[in-house]
């Protein structure tokens, strides 16, 4: 091997070895906060640490709900008077030295390190996914499909390990619909719902051309293309010329979907891709305007961020079962998510008169207005935490609280609604 070459491989290596080494110390990192006054007790999260790290107008807050609602369930604990630890959910070293009240999981701690937690400690599985197994299972399927109607096998992208979080705690918060509690039923653990948040509010546009964009729909999703249903949009659209279809996924992030669909994609006259696309962006808004309706057949979720991120734009849903959003007569729900029932509700929606589009829309808008915001997210959460405090009987499932004085201002966290 040539001398560049081999220096340019040693370089990739170290490189390489840098960044795992980097992952790791992040991964195993606990950040601690305290109250602004004496606490009572200590509450340890184990679900995300970046929300903890960055400046709260960074766009990763408006990337996906989990990252301000990781922040915010911390500031409830911090306004409560609790010293709060938050950790990864996949940290792997992370054992408890000191007792604490609520143990909040979403995924694989606290069955390792369940036998070493204080009795009395409280713990809450915070569920925001369906459950794992229905996850999993639901995108194999969606893949399978795939696989007998193109002769391609794409890689599972949304797929997880199954973890024991809800078996070894004493309660599940669900941030979906009856569709994500029911994955949980089987426990036999109390379910309690808490209302999945979004990251803006749009004014509701009184001068929306709804003659005009009655023809026009928007597939909005994160990763994990075929398990959101981008497959089935994509190949129910390419059979209806007379329909636009406007993409805003991360697309070139999942190179087989790619390349499999790339006719479908950038070279279908109805069909635009866009990519990801900021959702407080003049873009995004007005995409929204232009479109009559959000189309999202996903296979599993924990709350349906994205069509509930679309409904607070104007947009009228058609949305699988799954997605986990009650639409009650304001959208379409997919029962099967088939080329054909998605080809059928499209052509539905748009063949209905303008006034009463501009009315389902009005209502999905509303709707979204009154039953999910961070306000709504904050308030649920902590009224949901008082209630099972009040519950136990704190002389024997709470610990003894202790005073420590705090260090860092509880204010300091508090991000724009």
């Amino acid at each position: 091997m040539k001398l560049p070459n081999l220096i340019t491989k040693i370089g990739r290596t170290a490189n390489l070895f840098i960044e795992k080494i980097k992952g790791r110390i992040q991964r195993r990192r606990m950040i601690s906060l305290k109250p602004n006054n004496y606490a009572i007790g200590n509450v340890l999260i184990s679900y995300l640490n970046e929300p903890f790290t960055l400046k709260p107008d960074d766009p990763i807050f408006n990337s996906h709900t989990q990252y301000w609602e990781c922040r915010q369930m911390a500031i409830t604990f911090l306004e409560m008077g609790y010293c709060v630890d938050i950790i990864r959910c996949d940290n792997d070293v992370f054992i408890p030295k000191k007792q604490y009240s609520f143990f909040i999981e979403t995924r694989l701690n606290l069955q390792r390190v369940t036998s070493s937690l204080n009795p009395n400690c409280i713990k809450i599985y915070h569920a925001d996914t369906a459950h794992i197994l229905f996850h999993n299972a639901a995108e194999a399927r969606r893949l399978l499909e795939l696989q007998q109607r193109r002769g391609i096998t794409l890689t599972a992208r949304r797929y997880e390990p199954a973890n024991y979080a809800l078996e070894n705690a004493d309660c599940v918060f669900v941030l979906g619909n009856d569709f994500t509690a029911n994955t949980y039923k089987y426990a036999n653990k109390p379910i309690h719902h808490i209302p999945i948040s979004t990251p803006v509010l749009y004014p509701w546009n009184p001068d929306k051309n709804f003659d005009n964009c009655r023809h026009n729909f928007l597939f909005f999703s994160s990763r994990g293309l075929v398990h959101k249903g981008l497959d089935l949009v994509l190949e129910a659209f390419a059979e209806m010329p007379e329909y636009n279809l406007t993409i805003c996924a991360p697309v070139n992030k999942e190179e087989d979907f790619y390349q499999a669909y790339f006719k479908e994609l950038y070279q279908t006259v109805n069909i635009r891709t866009l990519g990801w696309v900021d959702i407080r962006s003049i873009e995004f808004q007005q995409i929204a305007e232009s479109c009559v309706g959000i189309v999202n057949p996903s296979c599993s979720e924990g709350g349906g961020g994205a069509v509930i991120t679309c409904m607070h734009a104007g947009m009228i849903p058609i949305a699988s079962h799954e997605s986990s959003v009650d639409l009650h007569d304001f959208g379409m729900i997919l029962n099967n998510s088939s080329i054909a029932e998605i080809k059928a509700k499209v052509r539905q929606i748009a063949s209905l008169p303008a006034n009463q589009l501009e009315e389902m829309a009005h209502k999905a808008w509303e709707y979204a207005r009154a039953n999910h915001t961070r306000e709504i997210f904050a308030k649920a959460y902590k009224n949901k935490i008082l209630e099972i405090s009040q519950q136990c009987d704190k002389q024997s499932l709470m610990p003894k609280a202790y005073r420590t004085k705090g260090m860092i201002k509880t204010k300091s966290l508090l991000v724009n609604k």
